[in-house]
């Protein structure tokens, strides 16, 4: 009798850990997705200082 009220609190035990540690992972990843999606946004909104376009086409090399 004793053992197993001892394995029924055990696997309440173990689910609740199981909880807790799903569930600071999932803030953890909720975190750096907040995280990557500032910081696409921010680059999004840099504007190049001139166009790649032109930089390649400046005339300043010659073509091969």
């Amino acid at each position: 009798m004793k053992l197993a009220y001892s394995m029924h609190k055990r696997r309440r035990t173990s689910v609740r850990m199981t909880r807790w540690i799903l569930l600071i992972s999932f803030i953890i990843l909720f975190g750096r997705f907040i995280f990557a999606a500032i910081g696409a946004w921010q680059h999004q909104q840099v504007k190049p200082a001139e166009p790649a376009e032109q930089m390649v086409n400046d005339g300043s090399r010659p073509d091969n």
